[in-house]
């Protein structure tokens, strides 16, 4: 945006100086000398401005070298202007200011955003100051030096203000960014403590018994006497082993479950603060549990991927049934993809989606239209999924008969 307003205030107002210039070789030599020098200088400015953000933004500098030719160039097209001036060739004080403006606008963005912002006011009055000298000395009439001087110097404002905000806009946005990885790292490490915690609550103690009693049942088998005893001692550990199994199940399967309207509604707070419109639409409240947690997964993905992958600016979530009602859906659009092509890759995420879902007998599918440039994400899950895990919960629950068999070690619960 910096380098298309430089350019365009170059040759909007500097172009002027050419057909107004008086009559004769002189001034249309002169007026296109100042033009030239103004594209060079608009060339090099392009070149330092890049380097001067990222000295705003801490991560470079810009060295005096980098701004001498760009500021020389900018005072030898003032100082042909006035010589312009002082032949008579330009009178007018309105085409005076905006020849200058031109002149001086490529390399007021490019100083303001690569110095303090008292260096740029100060360096912008002496400009003010030398050029109304430099015009009065020419001869240009006071209403017309005084109108030159109003169009130069809030267009000299108007340029530093615009190299300096957008400067302070991208470094807004950088820092938003970071805070966003540093939340997200620290959501992580939060969510890690918290499983560390329960876990080590729910192990501790039952670890603990069981040396306790091994070692007592080892200590009874040394002695050779009280088999009774030491047996008693080991269906002990044997007991206690299986509730710590269970127990340890019911900790792994609260931290993997997901809650449908938890996760829509943050998703729409995270959306809506990356500055994507998001809006959501659950119709889904009496699903069955499975359903919800499965429906979860896939809001919770698909806005990660809006977030790292997509441009987005609106983004709508709707939860409901088939028309049939033997189906839950859950319908996610934005319009993320503009300008992508339209063959991109799935993505791990999505795999793992179609992963999970087709374990409760759901299909996930992709649509993406390159003309609109939106992206929808369509999950459905049969409901009898819901009810069917309910049913094998009430079968598999760590309070009935199920840990009872054998060790209760089963290649689903292994793989928990």
């Amino acid at each position: 945006m910096l380098v298309a307003y430089a350019w365009l205030t170059l040759v909007g107002f500097v172009v002027q100086l050419v057909p107004n210039a008086g009559p004769g070789a002189l001034p249309r030599t002169l007026a296109w000398t100042v033009l030239g020098l103004g594209l060079v200088q608009c060339l090099l400015c392009t070149g330092v401005l890049h380097r001067a953000i990222d000295s705003y933004l801490g991560t470079r500098t810009v060295t005096d070298a980098r701004l001498a030719l760009p500021a020389v160039l900018m005072a030898s097209m003032t100082a042909l202007t006035v010589v312009l001036v002082a032949i008579r060739a330009v009178e007018v004080g309105l085409e005076v200011g905006l020849g200058l403006h031109g002149a001086l606008a490529p390399f007021a963005v490019t100083f303001g955003v690569a110095v303090p912002r008292r260096t740029a006011a100060l360096a912008l009055s002496g400009y003010l100051a030398a050029t109304t000298a430099a015009l009065a000395a020419a001869g240009l009439p006071g209403a017309d030096l005084l109108a030159a001087l109003v169009v130069v110097g809030l267009g000299g404002l108007l340029s530093v203000f615009t190299g300096r905000s957008s400067a302070w806009y991208i470094a807004v946005i950088r820092e938003l960014e970071e805070a966003r990885g540093v939340q997200a790292r620290l959501a992580v490490a939060e969510e890690r403590l918290r499983f560390s915690r329960d876990l080590h609550d729910v192990m501790g103690r039952n670890l603990s018994a069981i040396a306790l009693k091994s070692e007592l049942a080892a200590q009874l088998v040394r002695r050779g006497s009280e088999t009774e005893a030491s047996v008693g001692q080991m269906t002990e550990v044997q007991r206690i082993a299986r509730e710590a199994q269970s127990e340890v199940r019911a900790v792994v399967r609260g931290y993997r479950d997901v809650d449908l309207p938890t996760e829509l509604a943050g998703a729409r707070g995270i959306l809506r603060a990356a500055g994507v419109d998001c809006r959501t639409d659950n119709g889904g409240s009496q699903l069955p549990a499975p359903v919800q947690a499965a429906l979860g997964w896939v809001v919770r993905e698909g806005a990660t991927n809006v977030l790292r992958h997509a441009d987005a600016t609106w983004c709508t979530v709707w939860v409901g049934t088939d028309p049939a009602g033997r189906s839950a859906l859950l319908v996610m659009e934005n319009d993320g993809t503009r300008g992508q092509a339209p063959g991109g890759s799935a993505g791990s995420g999505l795999a793992g989606l179609r992963e999970r879902l087709d374990g409760v007998g759901g299909t996930l599918r992709v649509a993406r239209d390159g003309e609109s440039g939106t992206f929808r994400l369509t999950a459905e899950v049969p409901l009898a999924a819901g009810n069917d895990a309910t049913a094998d919960e009430a079968v598999t629950d760590p309070a009935g008969t199920a840990g009872t068999h054998g060790s209760g070690t089963d290649g689903k619960d292994s793989a928990e």
